[in-house]
This record gives C-alpha cells, structure tokens and sequence, in this order.
C-alpha cells in the first residue's frame, strides 16, 4: 500500500474524527506501517481538562466561547506530534488543521520537511443543519448554542477557503464525500477515494 497523508476537512459534527478511527482501523489491520493519528481538536479539549497552566485556562475560556485558537499554538501542537511520532513510513491521518489559509505555509514546510508524498483532501460535505442537529444530539460541554454558530460562521469564512486553495494546488487531491449519508457510507466513500480495497 501506497504511504498515505490525508486530511480530513468538514464542519463541526461533519464525522471527521469518527471517520478518521474507522479509517485508521483499516490502515493498520492492512498493513504493518505506524499510522500518525493528529486530531487538534481533541489535543485542545484534553489540554482544556488539565488547567494546570495559564495557557490550558486561556484554551478552556476559548473552547467554550467557540473561538478558533491562535495559528501559532495550533501549529505547535501538530508540529511537536508529528516530531515525536512521524517516520519516513508512516501513514498520516489529520484533523483540525489547516483550519485557516494563513496555517498552511507552515504545514506544507512540514510536509517537504517530512518528505510526504501526494496528499489526499476528504472534503466531508455536510450541510449546516445537519451538523447542527449532530452537535446538539453528542451533548458535547463545548457545544453550546453560541458556540456552535460561531463554529459553523468561522468555517464557512476561514475554512472553506483552504478547500478552493487545495483544488488549484499541485500534489493535492481534493475528494468530496458525501456526509449525510450512514456512518459506514461515508467510510466507503472514503475507502474508495483512497483506492483502499
């Protein structure tokens, strides 16, 4: 199997992260490479639990107000994951990033750093209110009504945005997945796109 390095780009309550460990399942019953599994998002709720320092009380007081966290400590959290765990052979699986055109400079540098071959884009189309019922219905502590839309508004302003700059860029392919669909549709919509049989 080809090494893979993909990035999963969708709404809040889009499925990334359910989709990332049925994908990450798959990569590893198939094949004996490490698979790096980067999840922002989730690095910033747990750093938000602990509160032991001043810069985990600024993230839980943003969590909760639905605010993006500055580029440069996002780019500190991927960046150290991927130095502590990355090798030449590993499959690389994210979420969270980039979240905004300004964060991508660093992490194509990373990539020619890392020496990543072609990239793969799961765009997981999921309209608003779809995402919205989902991000009510999980009971999420972040999920506040406020925080929600602020979520869905920096998305469409911030993110939507890095998924045109993907479709015109060279070693980048951009896959659009359907994301209304069951839980193990999307996963074989993905499967395909990847060329994972």
């Amino acid at each position: 199997m080809d090494i893979k390095t993909v990035i999963f780009i969708g709404p809040q309550g889009s499925g990334k992260g359910t989709q990332i460990e049925k994908l990450k399942a798959v990569l590893e019953s198939r094949d004996r490479r490490r698979v790096v599994d980067i999840q922002t998002g989730r690095r910033f709720r747990a750093l938000a639990a602990t509160q032991e320092t001043f810069a985990e009380d600024k993230i839980a007081a943003t969590l909760g107000a639905g605010v993006l966290q500055p580029d440069f400590m996002v780019t500190v959290l991927w960046g150290k994951a991927m130095m502590d765990q990355l090798d030449d052979k590993s499959h690389l699986l994210i979420d969270g990033f980039p979240r905004t055109v300004g964060q991508i400079p660093d992490l194509e540098d990373a990539f020619k750093f890392f020496e990543r071959g072609p990239v793969s884009i799961i765009n997981l189309e999921t309209p608003e209110e779809v995402v919205r019922e989902r991000m009510v219905s999980r009971a999420r502590a972040d999920d506040t009504e406020h925080s929600i839309e602020e979520r869905l508004r920096w998305y469409r302003e911030d993110t939507l945005p890095v998924i045109a700059y993907y479709r015109n860029h060279a070693d980048v392919t951009v896959h659009d997945i359907d994301g209304t669909v069951s839980i193990d549709e999307v996963h074989t919509q993905i499967l395909a796109a990847l060329n994972i049989d």
